[in-house]
């Protein structure tokens, strides 16, 4: 028997023997697969493209150089593509919402299935106060006289009613918050490759740029070591595309749309961030292209493109609605998930009649308005802190999905079944797998080696082993107080 899809009562087959049986790892129905693949497919996007490719990437390109950076994201994308391939067998063969803390608690162990847990819901709700903040600084530009925290405001009601109304309204928002995204960088890609030969003109040359600034101060102007710390800012930057994982219990058909959504991202990264890179560094000096405002805008601008600013403003707001969307979906599922799993009171897995879990997006919301409190209150202390923890937890959701599957897979061979059986297997295992864990956890140990970056591993280790202590000591408290335990009604 393969592994398959769980059905409306809760029955499953294990994937390590091939039975059907009730578990607590079932597929849960009082979630709704409200998400078509188109959904999914944006929203993995939707996940990984935000400010930074808008705002920061001219730093970035400033720091490394051209084809240092060019470089960056090329590993980047490849270790990215890794892991979601080693995701993607997991997520057809159990696909749980809140997956990644599901399966480090059954492959790994359930302390370790907790500090997942925590460590994906601290990615996404310190983003979410990152996204609700530069939601009111952008505004700005049009509404000057307004104060900041309205806009926030605003943009905290609507994403909040989004993800309160139904997961169907959550997934067709972000399709279209996505759609924007991806439409403007398209644009800007087109735009830019006319003008590098010459076919539209561009402020300043007389001939076509091509790609000399590419290469007129060298391959590495600034030295190997930029281009290193590069390629940990850029895995950062991939974060986001695991939410196919979260979705996956609540998509429809995830045995076709989970692998189609993961074969799509590795060439759109490539197209939209290397594609962008490519034309930002050719048609800016690169000493140029972070001083001042988004390499977006002075490309467009240098073509005559009228109200580019305002254009992109418009756009960088709907990255950051896409973000904030996407983060407080991830929050809530996770929140829902650690209660159903019983690793906090099991009331906040409930859901309303919508399939919606209020308690646990209250709860997400919750965190992300305190992140966003201290975002403004301590920035130059407790916020600092939860942004270098931000950063390295989602490299360690990702050696952890690695590893989950390593140890899957070995558990499916060994309880009699051929990865034939799978109906979706990782392509170049065990290669890939390892591949991804090595590159993972190397990414993570080596921001030692970054002196700007080793508070970040300190603290991520330190909050780590702070997990780690809150799981025991939980287990200690429910082991002493059975009663304790809040089942649902």
């Amino acid at each position: 028997m393969t592994a398959t899809a769980e059905t409306r009562t809760g029955a499953t087959a294990d994937p390590t023997t091939g039975t059907e049986k009730h578990t607590k790892h079932a597929l849960h129905t009082n979630l709704k697969r409200g998400m078509e693949a188109r959904h999914l497919q944006m929203i993995s996007l939707g996940g990984v493209i935000g400010t930074g490719l808008f705002l920061s990437s001219g730093y970035t390109i400033q720091q490394a150089g051209p084809i240092g950076t060019i470089l960056a994201y090329a590993i980047g994308a490849v270790i990215v593509y890794l892991v979601m391939l080693t995701l993607g067998e997991l997520s057809v063969a159990m696909p749980v919402t809140g997956s990644f803390h599901v399966y480090a608690e059954k492959f790994i162990g359930p302390g370790t299935g907790f500090v997942i847990a925590i460590q994906y819901w601290l990615t996404w709700t310190v983003a979410l106060g990152s996204e609700f903040t530069a939601a009111g600084l952008l505004m700005q530009r049009w509404f000057p006289h307004t104060p900041t925290w309205v806009w926030s405001a605003a943009c905290i009601a609507l994403i909040f009613t989004l993800n309160a109304l139904s997961v169907r309204f959550f997934a067709e928002a972000e399709f279209w918050f996505a759609s924007i995204k991806v439409f403007a960088i398209c644009a800007f890609i087109l735009i830019g490759t006319l003008t590098i030969f010459g076919i539209i003109p561009m402020k300043g040359y007389t001939h076509a740029p091509m790609f000399d600034n590419l290469f007129k101060d060298g391959v590495f102007p600034n030295g190997f070591m930029p281009v290193f710390a590069t390629i940990l800012t850029v895995n950062f930057a991939f974060s986001g595309t695991e939410l196919i994982g979260v979705t996956a219990g609540e998509t429809r058909d995830p045995e076709k749309a989970v692998p189609k959504a993961i074969h799509t991202t590795l060439w759109r990264l490539v197209l939209f961030f290397i594609g962008s890179i490519v034309v930002m560094s050719a048609l800016i000096p690169w000493r140029q292209a972070g001083v001042g405002e988004s390499p977006f805008v002075l490309v467009l601008n240098s073509v005559g493109i009228p109200y580019a600013a305002d254009i992109m403003n418009f756009v960088v707001l709907t990255a950051v609605l896409s973000a904030s969307n996407s983060g407080l979906y991830a929050s809530t599922r996770m929140v829902w998930s650690m209660g159903h799993e019983g690793m906090i009171p099991r009331w906040f897995a409930k859901t309303n009649r919508r399939g919606v879990p209020m308690l646990a997006l209250c709860a997400a919301m919750a965190g992300g308005l305190l992140a966003l409190l201290s975002s403004v209150v301590a920035a130059s202390t407790v916020y600092l802190v939860l942004v270098a923890l931000s950063g390295l937890s989602a490299v360690v959701v990702w050696i952890a999905i690695a590893y989950c599957q390593i140890v899957f897979r070995r558990r499916w061979i060994a309880s009699g079944h051929t990865a034939a059986e799978l109906k979706y297997a990782t392509p170049g295992y065990p290669w890939t797998s390892w591949g991804a864990f090595i590159l993972c956890t190397a990414s993570f140990l080596l921001v030692f080696f970054d002196k700007e970056q080793r508070f970040a591993l300190v603290a991520e280790l330190l909050f780590i082993v702070v997990c780690y202590a809150a799981y025991f000591v939980q287990k200690w408290w429910r082991d002493k107080h059975p009663a304790a335990e809040v089942q649902l009604p």
